[in-house]
């Protein structure tokens, strides 16, 4: 069984993001300037210029249930057009969702002082902290955030969650719970539509692991020069991504554009991550997002990733190698993966790219 001794790897520490945010007539450190990007958009208070004709699908959760044919060929054409898609009608309560993003909004915000008791290590990518950072000259993106693996328990870092501050821990705790079954319910739904015989994708979610990235992104007074987080697509199977709903940041790449995400009102945003590409063998791809920042407005985000168990094996799975389908992607345990991807620089589909066969 996986105990608390595991580690996604390491990366470089960098220093706090919300310190520097907070002075006046502030010069973006040369650092976070990102000339490589494409197009970068700023977002302002109004949103004026951007285009929100093309909008991810929208999902209802308990129409899917109820195995509604339209929103079943719905959510197929999402998850295989877009990889993208809004949930509403999730099951997960409003009071819930509003308590956690209360209490990620208060730990994102903690002093810098009472921060530093869980900032990253030089050995753990846990904590506060940036990830995949792996060289002094690498740029950086205008982000301040917090990566906790939350399940299973047992493997949860003793310094972390155990010693936040009790609300925290205790939205947490139930938060994670939720976004567990809601993640498997969804599995369960690709599996339906896609008529995988004999839970062959869900039973690998069964202990799965579940980690959360928590964004904390400070206003920027040069946003069209910096990124809030660079162009990837998710390692996991399953992103849950819940957002303060009044700041458009997310960006998602639809046929070669940047497609900003208007989030609505107590929906999460879902999406396919890499591995659920590899077990359907590209039925399904995982999708390139980026973030942008805002010049008045701070933004908020928890994502939250669910996997495979660690002790299970990814790769393509029967239901989908056929003699036209040959096997696309290689085998490679749920372990060994997450390491290679945590040393890895975020760069679109690269990682991925090194797992195709």
């Amino acid at each position: 069984m996986a105990n608390n001794n595991f580690s996604f790897g390491s990366s470089l520490l960098v220093p706090s993001l919300q310190e520097l945010a907070k002075e006046s007539n502030l010069t973006v450190p040369s650092r976070y300037i990102r000339t490589d990007q494409d197009r970068l958009v700023s977002i302002s208070d109004d949103d004026h210029g951007l285009h929100f004709l093309d909008q991810i699908p929208v999902i209802d959760l308990q129409k899917l249930i109820s195995d509604e044919s339209t929103e079943l060929a719905k959510f197929h054409s999402a998850c295989k057009d877009w990889g993208f898609f809004q949930l509403v009608n999730h099951g997960v309560s409003s009071s819930l969702v509003e308590k956690t993003m209360t209490e990620t909004q208060n730990i994102l915000k903690l002093p810098l002082e009472e921060k530093k008791k869980f900032r990253q290590s030089a050995e753990e990518v846990e904590g506060f902290g940036q990830a995949f950072v792996f060289s002094e000259e690498q740029k950086l993106d205008w982000n301040d955030p917090m990566v906790l693996t939350t399940l299973p328990v047992n493997i949860r870092k003793p310094h972390l969650i155990p010693k936040f501050p009790s609300a925290f821990r205790e939205a947490l705790d139930i938060y994670s719970l939720k976004l567990k079954d809601l993640a498997i319910c969804l599995v369960e739904q690709v599996e339906k539509v896609l008529k995988v015989k004999e839970k062959e994708v869900s039973r690998l979610f069964e202990d799965g692991l579940q980690a959360m990235r928590l964004n904390y992104y400070p206003p920027c007074p040069q946003p069209e020069k910096v990124i809030g987080l660079t162009p990837h697509s998710d390692a996991s199977a399953i992103t849950i991504l819940l957002q303060t709903h009044d700041v458009v940041g997310l960006q998602v790449k639809k046929d070669g554009n940047w497609v900003p995400v208007k989030p609505l009102p107590n929906a999460f945003i879902i999406n396919i991550g890499d591995v659920l590409e590899m077990i359907t063998n590209g039925e399904y791809r995982s999708i390139e997002h980026r973030v942008m920042t805002n010049l008045q407005k701070e933004r908020f985000s928890v994502a939250t990733f669910y996997s495979p168990s660690l002790d299970s094996e990814i790769g393509p799975s029967h239901s989908f190698i056929t003699e036209q389908s040959p096997p696309k992607y290689k085998r490679l345990g749920m372990k060994e993966y997450m390491r290679r991807y945590f040393q890895h620089e975020l760069n679109s589909k690269s990682f991925l790219d090194t797992m195709k066969l």
